[in-house]
């Protein structure tokens, strides 16, 4: 298979100028190899989408000259694909229903590392609130092409982590790795920011069976202050 990278935004608000530099990044990757570079929508996370993002997001990358080859994907259109993928993980004793309420979550965590309280079953009175996957033991390193090697044990950096939220919403890390193999993504490259969550997805992609694409990561822009521009800081949009 040739090359096919992909870009991922959030519908979330405009799409500023860190964002912006991701997505050229991903696009010259793509046609420095002659691949092919996909457009996904990631709004899944319905109450934080804001309406119009996504057609101001389009009009932004098409402005900049960043164009996009075949129809546009929606995560929100994908969920049957997501609910197939928790239930092979089911069946194959991969995840486990976790009761815990966020504060239980946080007030257990140590060092943000989810400490397993529900691994061993629901306790009594307690009903499934989200589903976890059982990380195994052992470290999960790669070859990044900018970053160079990485190494993590992600049991232990984070623990058992949640793929299906309490609020009925799948998480980020399955829909990411479903959609990726689902289109044949062979090259992800954004930014340097989600690099500690690539070995998750690593985990995840062998608990499903399916590929692992090559990862790059850029540097993030950063504001005078030395913060990432994001929402959060409250970066302006690139469209103006």
């Amino acid at each position: 298979m040739g090359y096919r990278g992909r870009f991922a935004p959030s519908p979330t608000g405009p799409l500023h100028f860190g964002s912006l530099v991701a997505a050229a990044a991903s696009w010259l990757d793509a046609r420095a190899a002659g691949g092919e570079w996909l457009l996904r929508m990631e709004d899944l996370d319905t109450p934080r989408c804001v309406p119009g993002a996504a057609d101001d997001i389009l009009r932004t990358l098409e402005a900049c000259g960043l164009t996009w080859d075949g129809a546009v994907e929606w995560q929100s259109r994908r969920v049957e694909a997501y609910q197939a993928a928790l239930k092979c993980l089911v069946k194959e004793g991969r995840v486990y229903p976790c009761g815990c309420t966020r504060k239980e979550v946080a007030e257990g965590a140590e060092e943000g590392r989810y400490p397993g309280t529900c691994r061993g079953g629901l306790r009594t009175g307690r009903t499934a609130r989200a589903w976890r996957l059982r990380v195994r033991s052992g470290v999960v390193s790669f070859e990044d092409r900018v970053q160079g090697r990485q190494e993590q044990e992600v049991e232990r950096a984070c623990g058992d982590f949640v793929l299906l939220r309490a609020d009925g919403i799948f998480a980020y890390q399955l829909a990411v790795v479903v959609d990726d193999a689902w289109q044949g993504v062979t090259d992800v490259v954004r930014g340097a920011d989600l690099l500690s969550s690539t070995p998750r997805q690593m985990v995840l992609q062998e608990a499903l069976g399916v590929g692992t694409p090559r990862y790059l990561h850029v540097p993030v822009a950063a504001n005078g202050a030395g913060e990432k521009l994001s929402k959060q800081t409250r970066a302006r949009g690139a469209g103006g």
